[in-house]
């Protein structure tokens, strides 16, 4: 059975038809402005910066340990254990603080000696050594030639040190990241208006120089002695250096 669109829905339609076609025509089409379409590149440079800052060394550290032998691996523990305390009240008189006392390494094993029988070389069980040390941090760091001949005649075997360093850099690495930012700024001027360019806005900013790879230098332009003199120290900088890599537009 076929069906039929009634004919009021049909008349409706072809009036809607008619009356989009009227407004097509009569559009004015010509008058409006499309533009163009077309497809082009930044043109860019990316150029390194770097900037660097020398400060006074803020903290040291010191490692000092005592190592005995015995036959008896108790005497041992006792004799090193003993000695350890001796240092560390003498550190914590000194003025350090628990928090910055720490045992640094603990070692506990017995030797084994060569022994022959006949034309056959043995092992046998031979002296203890016990070992101990504990690491020393100095925030005081005009007081390091003070503490390193304390450490020097405080009856430890081993002792090491000091390693400056500094403790807080984040506001001169802030500062650091923009002046690199600018001579990697400066930089790229030169090359753009070498090329008969123009520099434009930056894309791209990323910590980190083109291959480079900058770590702590120390120099010795600092001497520090201790106001009860001793033991000679340089507390020495620490050379503080940033590095960005920059892309920029050129027009």
């Amino acid at each position: 059975m076929k069906t039929f669109l009634p004919v009021r829905m049909f008349l409706s339609i072809i009036f809607l038809v008619f009356v989009i076609l009227l407004v097509s025509y009569f559009f004015p089409w010509r008058k409006i402005n499309w533009g163009n379409f077309t497809l082009s590149y930044i043109e860019t440079i990316t150029v390194s910066g770097l900037s660097e800052k020398k400060e006074k060394n803020q903290v040291a550290s010191f490692s000092a340990g005592v190592t005995a032998y015995n036959d008896s691996k108790e005497k041992a523990i006792e004799e090193v254990d003993s000695k350890i305390s001796q240092i560390t009240n003498a550190v914590k008189t000194f003025g350090i603080p628990d928090n910055d006392i720490q045992t640094q390494s603990l070692s506990i094993y017995q030797n084994q000696d060569y022994v022959y029988e006949g034309d056959r070389q043995k092992y046998k069980p031979g002296q203890w050594s016990v070992s101990n040390s504990i690491n020393v941090t100095l925030r005081n760091i005009a007081r390091a030639s003070e503490l390193a001949t304390l450490l020097a005649s405080s009856g430890a075997n081993n002792v090491y040190g000091p390693n400056f360093s500094l403790e807080d850099t984040k506001e001169t690495e802030k500062a650091l990241l923009g002046e690199a930012v600018n001579e990697a700024r400066k930089k790229a001027e030169v090359i753009a208006s070498s090329s008969g360019k123009k520099l434009g806005k930056i894309i791209s900013v990323s910590e980190g120089g083109l291959g480079n790879n900058y770590g702590p230098t120390f120099s010795a332009d600092y001497k520090g002695m201790g106001g009860g003199g001793g033991i000679p120290i340089e507390v020495g900088t620490t050379n503080i250096q940033k590095s960005v890599t920059v892309v920029f537009e050129i027009k």
